[in-house]
């Protein structure tokens, strides 16, 4: 068993193209993980295992491996860049210890960046930073750690600064120790000399290291108290010292390198160990009792009671369903039987494999702090708490986005049916942000996503991994339904039928919520005109006819209903009657209350060269963006503004074409927002 000391839990996080994979790579390689580095652009990339991801350069799906630097073992997930994925950087961060977020040293914070510090903020992950690229023509090392203050509130501080800029890149001066290191041009890092300083660069090393311990002095009060009285500091102990305000998420401290010629990895793979927490080091999950509701303790140590959270299931052709999991106490074995506290189910694991991208090594045991695959578990999914069923203990879930993105599904030939619903079935089991529904109305299929690239990657997956042949229909937005105005809405549902009848009577308050809450129902009856017993039947009348609205059959969203009054009868009066009049009262509210419909808009970033400007702030009016800001970044602008999803299918190629393929462009859900007039007559015709 791992000496859980000297284990780091760590992510690799940052926006697309910013050379996460490629880090990843390195870091394999230097740790003898693997011995011949794979290239993300030519498909060769190890942790880019999936066929998609090797065509398309990017990667889609987060690979976990293990490597050991050192005396220390670091379990590593290597996580996707793209929007339409952030689903599975979410759950990575839910079970992480510690993160190496990766910039672009010519991007600098990038949207994408954006939404994974916050997502790591959430979850309060100790990060450390990279800026990378270094030797490409417009880095700029200084001006990412300004777009890091500014853009994320964060307490950039260098631990290293660069030697050169761009193409004469050439060395790092390691701020902790006061030493330059100047790269072979081969990359080898086992050259990696140790030098002098330059005096050129001594004025500027010593502000910089002057400017580490002042950060560090103004969130350690033992850093300020040597640093008032005048005391100098050793590495030593300024790497406990930074280590420290790491771990409490008060200092961020930033390295340089880069990743594609191999230089500064070294270092990388030091600061990991040195500053990012072991699992002893982090604050346990919250965890309670779902018997009891009663908060229960977390012991990271071997012959405590078992936790272990599922936050991946994975289809695997030669093991079959893989569930990946973090152990947090106690200690799983091969062949022993768990208790899902979230189904109330035992489960029994047969086999324990730690995974290296997609090859698996067989263990006979995990214990605290371990990232591993479990093969056998039949009724285990993504969120679910594994424990030992004397000791009950259950994890908070995480909460995914809904899908903006839908298109319709149906297979090929009779033969594909069958297929198609198991497939789908197990892709939704792996990815939590796919959702599949069936229309009563049109009879059809749909499948719901987080973008075009999202659904594109699900159909190849279906032809690819599971041979099922499918036809699609073209994209379509998911609209949502609301209203604008308080209102009193009543629900009467009365039946006489010969015998016993059936009667509820609802009076509900109905306006607009919170954007983002959804429905929400409460209860204020006064005097007991409507029964207790009936609440539930109610709220569950209300959740049902918010699923299609009056305008255009849209779901409904981000309404309050609060119940203030009704009427019940003695004999007549059921379950059924008052989940049928909360119905009617709800739909009634929605026409009283002047329902609009909301169209889902995006953040939109587009990075263009200078010259296409006008032609692509042309496009972008033509599709109803609000163009927002520019930004001037060499000879790039950067235009941010809000699109319309339903006017941006295609987008890709557009933008290819207008700008001869130089342009590139990020989109990530924002808001919703009342759709034009116009909008509204076409879909309400349809």
């Amino acid at each position: 068993m791992d000496d859980i000391k000297h284990l780091r839990n760590i992510g690799i996080i940052a926006h697309i193209d910013a050379g996460k994979t490629t880090t990843t790579e390195r870091i394999l390689f230097h740790t003898g993980k693997i011995h011949k580095m794979g290239e993300v652009h030519d498909g060769t990339a190890v942790m880019d295992w999936m066929e998609q991801e090797q065509e398309r350069g990017i990667t889609i799906t987060s690979a976990v491996t293990s490597c050991q630097w050192g005396e220390n073992n670091i379990n590593i997930i290597d996580t996707p860049g793209h929007v339409d994925f952030t689903v599975e950087v979410e759950r990575s961060l839910k079970v992480l210890d510690g993160t190496l977020v990766v910039f672009c040293a010519v991007g600098g914070v990038q949207p994408q960046t954006e939404t994974v510090w916050r997502q790591s903020d959430h979850y309060e992950v100790p990060k450390i930073a990279l800026i990378n690229k270094q030797d490409r023509i417009g880095a700029d090392f200084f001006k990412v750690i300004i777009d890091m203050h500014k853009k994320l509130g964060a307490n950039a501080t260098p631990i290293q600064i660069p030697i050169g800029k761009e193409e004469n890149f050439k060395g790092l001066i390691d701020l902790v120790e006061c030493k330059a290191y100047m790269f072979d041009e081969s990359g080898d890092m086992e050259k990696a000399i140790e030098k002098e300083i330059p005096e050129d660069m001594k004025d500027i090393t010593s502000h910089w290291r002057h400017n580490l311990v002042e950060k560090l002095a103004d969130v350690d009060d033992e850093v300020e108290e040597l640093y008032l009285n005048d005391q100098g500091i050793y590495p030593e102990q300024l790497k406990k010292f930074i280590r420290r305000a790491t771990n409490k998420n008060l200092l961020v401290p930033v390295m340089c390198a880069s990743a594609l010629k191999n230089k500064g990895m070294r270092f990388v793979l030091d600061a990991i160990c040195d500053y990012l927490p072991s699992p002893e080091d982090v604050k346990p999950p919250k965890a309670v009792n779902p018997d009891t509701g009663k908060e229960v303790d977390i012991i990271p140590k071997i012959g405590e009671p078992l936790c272990a959270y599922s936050y991946k299931v994975m289809t695997d052709p030669f093991v079959g369903t893989l569930t990946f999991s973090r152990i947090y106490a106690g200690e799983i074995k091969a062949g022993e039987t768990v208790f899902n506290s979230t189904t109330g189910k035992k489960e029994r694991v047969s086999k324990i494999v730690r995974m290296h991208a997609d090859q698996r090594e067989m263990v006979q045991s995990a214990g605290p702090g371990q990232i591993v695959g479990l093969v056998g578990m039949k009724n285990t999914s993504t969120g679910h708490t594994l424990c030992d069923e004397k000791h009950l203990m259950r994890l908070d879930r995480i909460k995914y986005p809904d899908p903006v993105i839908s298109m319709s599904i149906e297979p090929e030939t009779r033969v594909d049916q069958d297929k198609l619903g198991t497939a789908l079935g197990k892709l939704v089991a792996e990815d939590p942000s796919f959702k599949v529904n069936f229309n009563e109305e049109t009879g059809q299929t749909l499948i719901h996503g987080m973008g075009e690239l999202h659904l594109e990657i699900i159909i190849d997956r279906l032809k690819r991994e599971f041979k099922v042949g499918a036809k699609v229909g073209s994209p379509q937005v998911a609209y949502r339904e609301t209203i604008k105005q308080d209102t009193k809405a009543t629900g009467k549902f009365v039946q006489q039928s010969g015998g016993r009848g059936q009667y509820g009577h609802v009076e509900f308050e109905m306006g607009p919520s919170e954007p983002g809450e959804g429905i929400v129902f409460e209860e204020k009856i006064k005097g007991g005109s409507v029964p207790r017993e009936y609440f539930k039947a109610i709220e569950k009348g209300v959740n049902s006819a918010a699923k299609t609205g009056e305008l255009a059959g849209y779901p409904v969203t981000d309404v309050k209903v609060v119940l203030y009054d009704g009427s019940y009868h003695e004999v007549d009066s059921s379950e059924m009657a008052f989940s049928n009049a909360a119905r009617l009262g709800f739909k009634d509210g929605l026409r009283k209350g002047k329902s609009v419909l909301l169209e889902p808009i995006m953040k939109l970033e587009v990075t263009t060269p200078d010259e296409y400007l006008g032609d692509v702030i042309g496009d972008m009016n033509m599709r109803r963006i609000k163009v927002e800001h520019i930004e001037q970044k060499a000879t790039t602008k950067i235009i941010t503004g809000a699109a319309p999803l339903a006017q941006m299918f295609g987008y890709a190629t557009a933008l290819r074409s207008l700008t001869q393929g130089r342009a590139t462009y990020t989109m990530e859900p924002s808001f919703y927002k009342e759709a034009p007039k116009d909008l509204v007559e076409k879909l309400i015709t349809v």
